[in-house]
């Protein structure tokens, strides 16, 4: 039996009592790639993105290992729903424009301590500062500093479109807007590069591109490195106490902890280990999130179709932005229907093994946008489920 085969019987027999569709965290993958992130990071503390777990009894599982700290947040409005339940750090990753948080947050003290907010533009603080409502309460700020690799005089870029700080004056510009304001503190410095964490650079069929990516990461990394040392002496010396300074990602969590500047880390994927994290040089995780479907259908010889199951990834559009069908091993869509919003054909050899009822196993694409489709996850430890706990969105919670 191979390690998948016995995967799936473990999981088989874990929710035999559970219909599906349904979805699992193994605790034993989970927890093994919560270790490789920690031993990788070296040292330096990981803050759990939150986008990529979306479950609150998960984060909390995270967060009282050593070698984690903190939580990267994805709205204001999470970060204050996560605040009220307790969670003491919180970085919001994205500048908001949600009124209504920034004034409770100007307001409250105790989720002022907690929550830091991002920003790249002087007119974000106008909005915070117009948000108020009377709040009084010091708001803590984080700088982002644009990550990617300019190339060919600025011709090409590759990276993300995300903040318009890219050298150590326009940063510090910056740094000393939010210092001159009374009512804001300008405690941290943000730097992602998604073009290094988040990409794979060794594409199964794909050599030559798979080359390519790990050229251009390489050149990214040694770019980066020389210049987020350079805006960190620059915001250093308009903010002299500045907490901490996050980078990474997933896929390049050793090499961004090896620069001196990085005082934390950030990863969340590298949780749960989604589809598109299988093809990395740097590391290799356990999948630890599935979800199932049942056989509702037997349509002719190799093909059975399963309730529902298509669950599209966010970006680009594009055949690997699909859940892959996991176990059994050997099943594939059907070119002309996909992954369906009611059904799902999916051929191969195994397809003659399945009987109505049974269930196909699948991965997502991405990590924590499983859990928008799925209001529970059942823990798994061994062949037996040890605990059901809420999604965010089980919570009631749709923070996007």
């Amino acid at each position: 039996m191979t390690p998948r085969a016995a995967d799936r019987t473990r999981y088989d027999r874990a929710t035999a009592h559970l219909d599906a569709p349904l979805a699992v965290v193994d605790l034993e993958a989970f927890d093994a790639n919560a270790d490789d992130l920690v031993r990788r990071a070296g040292g330096k503390p990981v803050r759990v993105a939150s986008k990529s777990v979306r479950c609150r009894a998960l984060l909390e599982r995270v967060l009282a290992r050593d070698g984690f700290a903190g939580v990267m947040s994805f709205t204001l409005d999470e970060s204050l729903w996560l605040a009220r339940a307790g969670f003491e750090d919180v970085l919001l990753a994205y500048p908001s424009a949600d009124r209504a948080g920034f004034a409770e947050l100007a307001r409250d003290a105790k989720l002022a301590g907690a929550v830091t907010v991002m920003v790249d533009d002087p007119a974000q603080l106008d909005l915070i500062e117009r948000a108020r409502e009377g709040g009084a309460e010091e708001i803590r700020v984080c700088l982002e500093l644009d990550t990617s690799l300019r190339l060919l005089g600025g011709r090409v870029r590759v990276g993300a479109l995300r903040s318009p700080l890219r050298t150590p004056g326009q940063v510090a510009e910056v740094a000393r807007a939010v210092v001159r304001r009374p009512g804001f503190r300008l405690v941290g410095l943000m730097a992602y590069e998604g073009h290094v964490a988040g990409v794979g650079d060794a594409v199964e069929g794909r050599p030559v591109r798979s080359r390519a990516v790990r050229l251009m990461q390489a050149a990214a990394r040694r770019e980066l490195a020389v210049r987020r040392a350079a805006v960190v002496a620059a915001v250093r010396a308009v903010a002299p106490d500045l907490e901490f300074v996050n980078g990474g990602g997933t896929g390049s969590v050793q090499h961004t902890a090896a620069e001196e500047c990085v005082t934390e880390i950030a990863a969340g994927s590298g949780l749960y280990v989604p589809r598109l994290f299988d093809h990395y040089t740097s590391f290799t995780g356990r999948p630890a999130a599935l979800f199932a479907q049942p056989v509702v259908r037997r349509p002719g010889v190799g093909v059975v179709t399963v309730l529902g199951g298509g669950h599209p990834a966010s970006g680009a559009p594009g055949r690997d932005r699909l859940p892959v069908p996991y176990l059994p091993e050997g099943l594939r869509y059907d070119a002309m229907e996909g992954a369906g919003e009611v059904q799902t054909p999916l051929l191969g050899p195994p397809a003659d093994d399945l009987l109505i009822g049974d269930k196909v196993w699948f991965r997502h694409a991405k990590a924590g946008e499983l859990c928008e489709r799925f209001d529970r996850l059942h823990l798994v430890e061994g062949d037996r489920v040890t605990a059901t706990v809420p999604t965010y969105r089980g919570e009631g919670r749709t923070f996007l």
